[in-house]
């Protein structure tokens, strides 16, 4: 296991990364779910802010950890609103984080083979990528609702490897969620860093026993 600051890209086969927070900003995320639904849930229920927001925080803890916590069908049942609909109407607002698309173009060059592996619903993947354009930059990119299961479950992992033979202890993971890292280590990815800025209008956060990087642009 590789717990120092540098990377040594020639015991690197592949590069696991993670979207939202890792090479998207996560203040979109942020912005939809903790300030744009509780003003239109709230709206639809004569309710003010204060409350709509009161109401989806137990919503919200209840799903946390779940697949269901990224399913926008989940979330368009539970709330009834159209989550997709109103993701479309808002995606100009999806931007990458600083320094991610430069990294990337280098990372195409390193001929690593690269995954973008994402908990985000296929739905909300397709209307980022048609916003910014994330996929284009990889071999491969799995949602995991494609095996009903999130990133911090223990058993998704071998789910994946049936699909993307990757040898974990070649392999570099990096993504903002820690309970996801920690799932990932379990697993024996052997290259992991935590990301410490995943929103750009946010501080540093704790990255715990992680090697961490405030972005992306950082490790080339």
């Amino acid at each position: 296991m590789e717990n120092g600051a540098a990377l040594e890209w020639s015991a690197i086969d592949t590069v696991i990364l993670d979207m939202d927070g890792t090479l998207l900003d996560q203040r979109f995320d942020n912005w939809f779910w903790q300030e744009l639904i509780p003003r239109l849930y709230g709206e639809a229920r004569g309710l003010d802010v204060t409350a709509a927001t009161a109401l989806l925080a137990a919503k919200f803890r209840a799903a946390s950890g779940s697949i269901d916590w990224y399913c926008v069908d989940y979330w368009t049942r539970e709330l009834g609103l159209d989550v997709v609909r109103i993701k479309r109407e808002v995606r100009a607002h999806v931007r990458f984080l600083p320094g991610a698309e430069a990294f990337l173009a280098k990372l195409v060059a390193s001929g690593k083979r690269r995954i973008l592996l994402t908990n985000a619903h296929p739905e909300t993947l397709a209307i980022k990528h048609a916003q910014v354009g994330v996929q284009q930059h990889f071999d491969a990119s799995y949602s995991t609702h494609r095996f009903a299961l999130p990133k911090e479950d223990a058993a998704f992992w071998p789910r994946l490897r049936v699909h993307e033979p990757f040898d974990p202890a070649r392999t570099l993971f990096v993504d903002d969620n820690l309970d996801v890292l920690r799932c990932a280590r379990n697993f024996g990815i052997a290259w992991l860093r935590a990301v410490r800025c995943p929103d750009s209008t946010q501080g540093r956060k704790d990255t715990g026993d992680f090697p961490a990087i405030d972005g992306v642009a950082e490790l080339m």
